[in-house]
């Protein structure tokens, strides 16, 4: 072993001197412990909720609706028995799905109270049965929008907040298109029965219901077999600025960052400042390694001014306290990063005997990654390492006749 090695573990031991400076030390390595620990764990409950969410949320959302343009760039509507345009077919391989969807903001009354919204009307019936939790006694989920009956299914917020249930009438006005009466201008309307609920444990369940595309075109006075756009729903909902961009110029596109844009950027800043916040400890517990070796630096003058007196270079002064400081830091990490690992993938468990019930008998999403992992232990490492430069320069810095003048 090398002697600046030999020294630097053998004063990481701790087998003599003050043992306040030692209690020091090992407080900056569980300092270190706790912080890589937590940073694992809140980084991927935080991460494991955000995919949760994209995948719940964009699940049920159109990915893109691509609608034509007339030659004063205005929104037209698709006939659905026209075939797809090819440039939308030779969009690439992150299209899984293309199938016609008709949009429209609306707002939705029933007897007790109003909202507005959007509707969706889809052809698609299997991904909304994932998610469905009420519909009526006996009936088969294929029959719940069926063309020409005018059924409705809603998110359980809506229909708590309009104070409605499975077999109630619900009434949508569709501001955006009006017919004239005797009474003057206004919106079209129509009832719906109300065929089942839906539940994804995201905010769309406050603005978002699904009926029958046919039912939808009615709706919305389109001709026969017309709908808003081409749907498209991709591998990975946030590529979709690269998979749309050869259409910018050809057709109208709206996608889900329209609608909920702004809540996933939330997340993901969240998620940014949880992991600063978070950092700090790490970087607090870093500094402590400095007052740990400052206090080392100082108890060892005598030694180091005979070490330099025996031809020791300042280098290798300097490395024996970079290496007793970075040792203490690389252990903190790798047992925080153990800890971290176990905590995140037993939280669950854990809050179950705690008695913690955090999501309504749900599990707490994690996802733990491996460049997650990583990039923590690679900042408490490189944190460590930076921690012990300056009490080793000044370690090298000794002068050996005034640290043994007194000796």
């Amino acid at each position: 072993m090398l002697v600046s090695s030999f020294i630097g573990f053998r004063y990481l031991k701790g087998r003599t001197g003050d043992p306040f400076s030692r209690f020091i030390s090992i407080l900056s390595t569980m300092g270190i412990a706790i912080g890589v620990m937590s940073l694992i764990t809140v980084m991927s409950v935080m991460q494991g909720f955000q995919g949760q969410l994209k995948m719940r949320m964009l699940d049920l959302l159109p990915h893109a609706i691509v609608s034509p343009l007339d030659k004063n760039n205005q929104t037209l509507s698709i006939d659905t028995q026209s075939p797809i345009p090819d440039s939308i077919n030779k969009l690439g391989p992150q299209l899984t799905n293309i199938s016609p969807v008709t949009q429209a903001e609306a707002i939705f009354q029933s007897e007790k109270g109003l909202t507005a919204g959007i509707i969706l009307g889809i052809t698609d019936k299997n991904t909304i049965f994932n998610y469905i939790i009420d519909t009526p006694a006996n009936q088969d989920l294929s029959y719940l929008l069926e063309a020409g009956d005018f059924n409705i299914v809603i998110g359980t917020r809506i229909a708590s907040e309009l104070n409605v249930h499975v077999g109630d009438k619900l009434r949508i006005m569709i501001p955006s298109v009006s017919q004239y009466t005797p009474l003057g201008r206004i919106p079209i309307q129509r009832k719906f029965t109300v065929s089942g609920l839906y539940f994804s444990g995201t905010n769309i369940e406050q603005t978002h219901v699904f009926i029958n595309i046919a039912d939808a075109a009615r709706l919305m006075r389109y001709p026969t077999h017309h709908a808003t756009g081409w749907q498209l729903s991709l591998k990975d909902p946030f590529d979709i600025e690269q998979v749309i961009k050869p259409l910018t110029h050809q057709f109208h596109i709206s996608d889900w960052r329209d609608q909920e844009g702004e809540f996933f950027q939330s997340v993901k800043m969240e998620r940014y400042m949880m992991a600063i916040m978070l950092g700090l400890i790490i970087a607090v517990a870093a500094f402590n390694i400095i007052s740990a070796l400052s206090m080392v630096v100082m108890e060892k003058e005598s030694e180091v001014a005979i070490l330099q007196t025996q031809g020791m270079t300042r280098q290798r002064i300097m490395n024996i306290f970079i290496i007793q400081g970075a040792s203490s830091g690389i252990i903190g990490a790798i047992v925080g990063a153990i800890l971290g690992i176990l905590l995140t993938q037993n939280i669950n468990n854990l809050f179950h005997i705690l008695g913690i019930n955090l999501l309504s008998n749900q599990s707490l999403p994690t996802l733990l990654t491996f460049s997650n992992v990583s990039s923590i232990l690679f900042l408490a490492i490189v944190l460590s390492i930076l921690a012990t430069l300056y009490p080793a320069y000044k370690a090298s810095s000794i002068q050996p006749a005034e640290a043994l003048r007194y000796e």
